[in-house]
């Protein structure tokens, strides 16, 4: 469910408060965050970029008004074309969670925070049934499904990382 454009628009008093020579710093963990992109992996960059901010959100990192990153600024780091970027912005910005300032930058919107952590939850619930139904599926037990699991929750790689070696070697111990 994606939200109105409505929630998009500012208030003339939001647009007084902020001059257009006012600016925010990105916080260093959002770059943390946005940085964890693969782009050798088989999800789109601009799906892995979107997923990271609403991810960002959901836990707190980000909160309404903090700005992101510019187009640039961000497709420099990541070594990907500022059209990918450009995209994930617009997309995020059609589903309410981001708005634009002309001449100031991206920002994150005012009162997407429960919204975007319940579409996250639903949205991770039913990847992880997708994924157990399929090990189920493949002759995996309980077992095996949370060996993998207790493995990966141990692990501090990011999103969209290559899968580290002792969760791949996992794999040679299912029955």
């Amino acid at each position: 469910m994606r939200l109105g454009l409505s929630a998009c628009k500012t208030s003339k008093k939001e647009k007084q408060d902020m001059s257009p020579r006012q600016k925010t710093e990105t916080p260093k963990e959002t770059l943390k965050i946005l940085e964890s992109i693969n782009i050798r992996s088989s999800m789109a960059v601009y799906v892995q970029i979107e997923n990271c901010i609403r991810f960002a959100i959901a836990k707190g990192i980000l909160k309404a008004g903090d700005q992101l990153p510019s187009v640039r600024e961000l497709s420099e780091r990541l070594e990907v074309n500022p059209n990918t970027v450009a995209k994930s912005y617009r997309d995020l910005e059609v589903m309410g969670l981001l708005y634009t300032r002309r001449g100031m930058g991206v920002f994150i919107n005012k009162g997407i925070e429960a919204k975007c952590k319940s579409e996250v939850a639903s949205e991770l619930v039913s990847r992880i049934h997708e994924v157990v139904a399929e090990a189920k599926a493949a002759g995996w037990n309980q077992q095996d499904v949370l060996s993998v699991v207790r493995k990966c929750l141990e692990s501090d790689a990011p999103p969209y990382a290559i899968t580290p070696p002792p969760i791949a070697a996992l794999a040679k111990n299912v029955r």
